[in-house]
């Protein structure tokens, strides 16, 4: 007889079978009543135990965290709370966990504590329903895009670009830092390297990508992307998981059209088919709200949010507009903003960005149209911009509780004005010759984005630190496991 898993047996209606069920112990009440728990469902099953007849030394070893195997009978429950329960006939224990040293013990704990015992923090319900969410979410990307037929392009880890050109990565080298070989004027000679130039942990697979739209038409990446910035906000990771579609003949408003279908989509798919884990972080979020201040709880709770941006177009409008309506706001107006929006150019900040989703607009928005200055080499500039500034056609989809989502643009096709940007930012044109040659031959216009694969789970799950929704965070001075 081979196992069967418990979120089969809860929905059981066939009592008086034998089953064989494998998990951990949540508790163990009365000498009785195992909760057992094998990660297939929140929900436990009881085992219920003839203690009479059971080896003494045997129950000592039922602990929370121990592997156990019961066989028995499902039987119909008479207990509140449960539907069945299984009447043990045979009980093992695969693995002891000793209570004394068992971290996670039968009680409410902190996400601070959890963080610092991330190895285990998926035995908690909690944490099994946000990976389980992740997972989800990851696979309602991958169907999206296969259903549209687009490619999954793997792009590298290890590049020699900089595809943001903000300077913030991670280096790679086998260089020996206690013999480290110099050139004559005391710069590093990466000749020796294993690589035999500078590389780097990629920050986007955005440039590649572009290569291969311009082959196969529609390609999306999938994968880790690495910042060495020195950020310990509840937003930011020093590894984290970037989905960055690329399609040839796809304008700005194309762009903006399939970033929010996607979200959508995803969103919707994680409605229909984890509906046990959003009802479950619900319930914890509105516990959680019950310590605030009513001015501070949120208007919805996580259900409704994610159905109220299934629900409502997302308003679109330009920077230019944004900064319009912030300079005027009461925030800016009485000096609430920790950084003030004196005049067009600013850059916009986490506290703006949410101002315009929660308070002005009160759904998700997409700004467009940014000033040049303050996007990067690759987006296609506006011509003719009435209002004389220097405008690129870049977009941003903007998400209650999470500020920026998603950052796209219409890449800049022409090899003359992507030249002459590059060389205005310092971009050595020489290295990048590769990607200068898709507008070389058969350049056509494309656009892309890239959507923050943490952010997306940090807005359907309901949590507040990005550090919940990664299994293994990696910030500032901590690398752990």
């Amino acid at each position: 007889m081979s196992r069967t898993k418990i979120k089969d047996l809860l929905n059981a209606t066939d009592f008086g079978q034998q089953v064989i069920v494998k998990g951990w112990v949540r508790t163990f009440r009365n000498n009785q009543f195992i909760a057992i728990n094998d990660g297939s469902t929140l929900n436990n099953i009881q085992a219920v135990v003839d203690f009479a007849s059971t080896d003494e030394a045997l129950l000592k070893r039922v602990t929370t965290g121990a592997a156990v195997s019961v066989t028995g009978e499902l039987v119909e429950s008479l207990g509140k709370g449960q539907r069945v329960e299984i009447k043990v006939t045979e009980l093992e224990i695969l693995g002891d966990s000793d209570a004394e040293k068992y971290p996670l013990q039968p009680k409410k704990h902190s996400l601070e504590f959890l963080r610092e015992i991330a190895h285990l923090r998926f035995r908690t319900n909690t944490f099994n329903a946000v990976f389980k969410i992740r997972h989800a979410l990851a696979f309602a990307v991958h169907k999206f895009f296969n259903d549209k037929g687009f490619v999954y392009m793997h792009t590298p880890i290890i590049t020699g670009s900089d595809a943001e050109g903000a300077g913030e990565m991670f280096r790679v080298t086998t260089i020996d830092f206690d013999s480290v070989p110099r050139n004559e004027d005391g710069t590093v000679n990466y000749k020796e390297d294993f690589f035999g130039k500078s590389t780097n942990l990629t920050v986007s697979g955005q440039l590649e990508g572009e290569l291969a739209a311009m082959a196969f038409g529609e390609v999306y990446t999938f994968g880790p992307t690495f910042r060495a910035e020195n950020s310990n906000t509840t937003r930011h990771l020093a590894e984290f998981w970037m989905i960055e579609p690329e399609m040839a003949f796809y304008d700005i408003h194309d762009n903006m059209d399939l970033a929010e279908e996607l979200l959508k989509y995803v969103i919707r798919y994680a409605l229909d088919n984890c509906s046990d884990e959003l009802e479950f972080l619900k319930n914890r979020l509105l516990e959680e709200e019950k310590q605030k201040a009513q001015n501070e709880r949120s208007e919805l709770d996580l259900i409704a949010k994610l159905n109220f941006c299934l629900e409502n177009n997302f308003e679109r409008l330009t920077y230019t507009e944004a900064i319009n309506i912030l300079k005027s706001s009461k925030p800016n107006q009485k000096k609430q903003f920790k950084y003030l929006i004196d005049d067009w150019g600013a850059d916009l900040q986490s506290e703006h960005e949410r101002y315009l989703v929660e308070k002005h607009f009160k759904k998700p928005v997409i700004l467009t149209d940014y000033p040049a200055a303050i996007k990067s080499f690759y987006m296609r500039r506006n011509d003719g911009d009435v209002s004389g500034k220097e405008t690129v056609r870049a977009m941003d989809i903007l998400f209650p509780g999470i500020g920026e989502i998603v950052g796209g643009s219409q890449r800049e096709e022409r090899l003359d004005v992507l030249q002459k940007r590059m060389e205005d930012l310092h971009i050595p044109v020489g290295e990048m010759d590769w990607y200068l040659d898709t507008r070389r031959f058969g350049s056509a216009p494309h656009s892309g984005f890239g959507l923050g694969f943490e952010r997306l789970v940090l807005f359907v799950t309901g949590m507040t630190n990005i550090r919940d929704v990664i299994p293994f965070p990696r910030t500032p001075k901590n690398a752990e496991f």
